[in-house]
């Protein structure tokens, strides 16, 4: 009998420690830095783990970065990383490189990264105490990878919105239709071909052919002067979105390139917040 007391009280506080564990709030903000998701030396990723953070309650940014898909890091982000991080305190950021767009790991590698590091973070959610609620934030190259993470994928978890500054949505119109001579050499560079030899890769490699009225709400941003990626790729998304009824938002900056500072860029930063605050529950 007291052998079997001692059994019952050594199982209720396991049992106790377990729920603390998973439930009580981590009072210490973390900061892991090249924290690998795979085994290439590109799997890195950057983690913020904000203080009195739980799996109940603490929301997920992924970030994305840009550089043509050849090139580019995450650390290319750290000025967007300490922004959100002062904006949205109760995130999580997760901050990731992956295979850049070289031979032999050209499209759909860097589609199916972004999908190992999500994979790799949801995974971790219990050990990191953070809920499953993820947003996607990219620029340029990166911005069509998270839409594509964002529309192709909902499983293990389907993106509660996604933040989409100056993405490329359809490649085979970015292709036929470019702002400047060097976006078909790119294209093709980084596909393996023209989007009449590799059909397959521009059609399955574009966002725009994965729109559904389950897309998550999403923040189109874009500036009317970008020569590398044509605002008219923005333009198809929003229209596409408008007709399939899916939440989202188009910002134009009529006078901004490839990128932009200053007033523009904090104006950016409030839409986001504002758009995260009301479509991330």
């Amino acid at each position: 009998m007291r052998n079997s007391l001692l059994l019952l009280l050594c199982l209720a506080i396991l049992i106790s420690s377990c729920q603390k564990e998973d439930d009580t709030p981590q009072d210490d903000s973390v900061t892991m830095m090249n924290v690998s998701y795979g085994l290439n030396a590109q799997h890195k990723m950057d983690i913020y783990l904000p203080a009195n953070r739980s799996s109940a309650t603490t929301k997920v940014i992924i970030m994305v970065h840009g550089g043509g898909w050849n090139t580019g890091d995450k650390s290319d982000f750290n000025q967007y990383v300490d922004s959100l991080k002062k904006r949205e305190p109760t995130y999580a950021i997760f901050n990731i490189n992956y295979r850049l767009a070289n031979p032999p790991d050209l499209f759909p590698s860097q589609e199916n990264d972004v999908r190992a590091a999500v994979d790799f973070i949801y995974n971790k959610r219990t050990e990191y105490r953070i809920s499953d609620k993820f947003v996607l934030i990219g620029a340029s190259a990166g911005a069509h990878l998270a839409l594509l993470q964002g529309y192709k994928y909902t499983i293990p978890v389907k993106a509660k919105a996604i933040i989409d500054f100056f993405g490329p949505t359809d490649l085979t119109e970015m292709y036929n239709n470019p702002t400047s001579p060097l976006v078909p050499i790119l294209l093709s560079s980084v596909t393996g071909g023209t989007p009449t030899t590799q059909s397959l890769i521009y059609q399955t490699s574009s966002p725009l052919n994965y729109v559904t009225n389950q897309n998550p709400p999403t923040l189109i941003l874009h500036g009317g002067i970008d020569i590398v990626v044509s605002s008219s790729q923005s333009v198809l998304l929003n229209n596409k979105l408008t007709t399939a009824g899916v939440t989202h938002q188009y910002v134009f900056y009529p006078t901004e390139g490839h990128g932009w500072v200053g007033a523009n860029l904090i104006d950016s930063f409030n839409k986001i917040q504002a758009f995260l605050a009301a479509n991330v529950q």
